[in-house]
């Protein structure tokens, strides 16, 4: 995929990465194991800087796109001395955590060093022959390096809310939501048949589960109250909740859709608003709440 590539271009990879750590601590932030994704930038010596401010720039928006707000990300210009020798720019990513700043990502400049280790020491020439100029050259790599595990916590720590509610019955009570970016849900729809005993219900919601589940994934739940079943998808963060009841099969009761059959009920898990929709729009609807 990479051979007969012009410059500039890029090679990511997402893994296990192993550190030789005497003493773990501090959580994931120290650790012995741990899911690192990077991108190895191959560009030309004279636009390496010019490189290295895009990808901070690039990767700043990508933490804001998937939930991090701009004013909880800070940007630490490692100076000099703190930088290894090679590097000519070396950028940290920090967020603010509850318990304090921690690092999610670093971007280093890393000119030529790697390249020319693996020429020496593999005896191979590895210069990039530029085709316009016929000059001949080591490229520069740009790195963007960052911690899957922490970027994960981290949007849990800014997903997670505690509110008082009032339940069915009008008792306050704790509702606990995971206030993910619907693009960043690992689930996008909890589907439930009103009543478990209502085979008609049941037969609905579980088509319903199926057409749904070939687009996104998508949870079928069927036991306990329909309050607790959207408490428990709030807790893990599912943006959509999706009703089938007797309005489904007999026709909506009110509004626009009044008589109208095939409908369903449509809860928004951050405001808990509810909204009638025949189930024909379920699909463009969530497809462009998730985009």
């Amino acid at each position: 995929e990479v051979s007969r590539k012009k410059l500039p271009f890029g090679i990511a990879q997402i893994g296990k990465a192993f550190r030789n750590e005497i003493n773990p601590r501090n959580f994931t932030f120290r650790s012995r194991e741990f899911e690192q994704m990077e991108v190895e930038f191959f560009v030309r010596p004279s636009e390496g800087k010019a490189w290295l401010e895009k990808w901070l720039a690039d990767r700043i928006a990508w933490y804001e796109s998937i939930g991090l707000p701009r004013k909880k990300i800070q940007v630490y210009d490692v100076p000099d001395k703190d930088r290894a020798f090679y590097s000519q720019g070396t950028y940290d990513l920090l967020y603010e955590f509850p318990f304090g700043t921690e690092e999610l990502e670093g971007i280093a400049y890393r000119t030529d060093y790697d390249l020319k280790q693996h020429q020496e020491a593999s005896g191979k020439p590895l210069e990039y022959f530029d085709e316009e100029t016929r000059e001949k050259f080591l490229p520069h790599v740009v790195e963007p390096s960052a911690g899957v595990d922490r970027t994960v916590l981290a949007l849990i720590c800014e997903a997670y809310d505690e509110e008082e509610v009032a339940d069915e019955k009008g008792t306050k009570e704790t509702r606990v939501v995971l206030r993910f970016h619907p693009r960043m849900a690992p689930v996008k729809a909890g589907i439930f048949p009103l009543l478990k005993n209502k085979p008609e219900l049941v037969e609905k919601a579980r088509a319903l589960t199926a057409d749904l589940r070939k687009h996104f994934p998508v949870f079928y739940d069927e036991a306990g109250a329909i309050g607790r079943r959207y408490r428990r998808q709030d807790e893990v963060g599912t943006p959509f909740g999706i009703t089938v009841d007797f309005e489904t099969l007999e026709g909506a009761k009110q509004g626009p859709l009044a008589g109208q059959k095939d409908t369903v009920t449509l809860r928004h898990r951050d405001s808990m608003r509810q909204e009638r929709l025949p189930i024909a729009d379920l699909l463009p609807r969530l497809t462009a709440a998730l985009a």
